[in-house]
């Protein structure tokens, strides 16, 4: 196995994140400084980062998170902040799959296995993620329905088609299948009504039934092999 890829199995880091972490000298296989991350290893070896050892724990921790208002998507926050990470009293390091902005409520999840992490957010699998928004100005013409359906033009180019409907006047349910920043709130201003507030009610196969805000729960085996399908 490579390296970079056992610290992503490890719960280090992503497999890009432990490839940053090895060029910059910080990872040690058998007491010697390793800067490729093709290394191969097969974990007899002792490995460290930052002097700490590292293994591949028999089993993973995944945890499902109704993440507040207010609260930042990462693991530490240099202002201070209260972090997502800190909603669940593990013993092992976990990081967010990807993130919410911090007045973006709803699902987010927390793991130790940065190989799955890194597969939910490629952009290749196209997992769907699903907001409940309330904007402004509702209800929402069909005409501008239309335009986040089929694509909307943005800084950075046309959004992917989206699935889009309005379940009262001003609040749309938006599934996407990419995930750029502020994606949803950039969409919806773009045409015309701009989010008052946002919630991610789904993440692939989960959903946010029985988590109050700010509560978390595991996932069972069956639901980790949904995500990972």
């Amino acid at each position: 196995m490579r390296l970079a890829k056992f610290l992503a199995h490890a719960g280090v880091a992503s497999r890009r994140a432990a490839e940053g972490l090895i060029a910059d000298g910080r990872v040690k296989v058998d007491a010697e400084t390793v800067r490729d991350p093709a290394r191969d290893v097969d974990g007899s070896e002792r490995i460290e980062v930052d002097r700490r050892a590292v293994a591949i724990p028999d089993e993973r921790l995944v945890y499902a998170v109704n993440k507040p208002a207010g609260v930042v998507s990462t693991a530490k926050d240099t202002h201070g902040r209260p972090t997502v990470v800190e909603l669940v009293p593990a013993q092992r390091r976990l990081y967010p799959v990807g993130r919410l902005d911090a007045d973006t409520t709803g699902l987010i999840l927390l793991t130790d296995d940065g190989e799955l992490a890194n597969r939910l957010m490629h952009p290749r699998h196209e997992v769907p993620k699903t907001y409940r928004a309330r904007v402004l100005d509702g209800p929402v013409p069909s005409g501008a329905v239309h335009r986040l359906r089929t694509g909307v033009e943005l800084d950075d180019g046309p959004t992917l088609p989206a699935q889009v409907r309005q379940l009262r006047p001003g609040v749309l349910e938006i599934t996407l299948r990419e995930g750029r920043k502020r994606q949803v709130r950039r969409m919806c201003e773009a045409v015309g009504h701009p989010v008052i507030s946002l919630e991610r009610v789904a993440f692939g196969p989960l959903t946010l039934k029985g988590l109050r805000p700010g509560a978390h729960r595991r996932l069972s085996d069956a639901e980790v092999a949904q995500l990972r399908r």
